[in-house]
């Protein structure tokens, strides 16, 4: 474990989501979470994203959201480049991909002041 893989646990409140290294690290209800950051659809970094109120990450560019304990996108994308609404066909498309294309999972503990990554 490095360095980059951990974040203090004060900069984590419920509800947060930070960057740590290559992972997004998160706070959902208490519960620590650790994905790969780039999202599947247009590679948007989702350490900028937020938690919703089920739970999922969504990612900050055009809100697909992500079960964190899994990594799968369970809905979106809402849109393409900068474009922001309903896209049929190519989300369905997006979907489909992402399935086999998960964001990466690991475990993130806290551990002292910290917040940190396992490998």
């Amino acid at each position: 474990m490095s360095d980059d893989d951990r974040i203090p646990a004060s900069q984590l409140p419920s509800g947060a989501v930070r960057r740590a290294g290559n992972w997004a690290v998160g706070n959902r209800d208490g519960e620590y979470f650790a994905v790969s950051r780039r999202c599947r659809h247009q590679l948007a970094d989702v350490s900028k994203g937020g938690i919703d109120a089920d739970g999922c990450l969504v990612c900050p560019w055009h809100g697909a959201r992500y079960d964190v304990r899994t990594g799968e996108m369970v809905a979106g994308p809402r849109g393409f480049l900068g474009y922001h609404g309903p896209t049929p066909g190519y989300t369905q498309f997006v979907r489909g991909y992402a399935r086999v294309l998960r964001l990466r999972v690991r475990r993130a503990l806290r551990r002292g002041d910290d917040v940190v990554v396992e490998r």
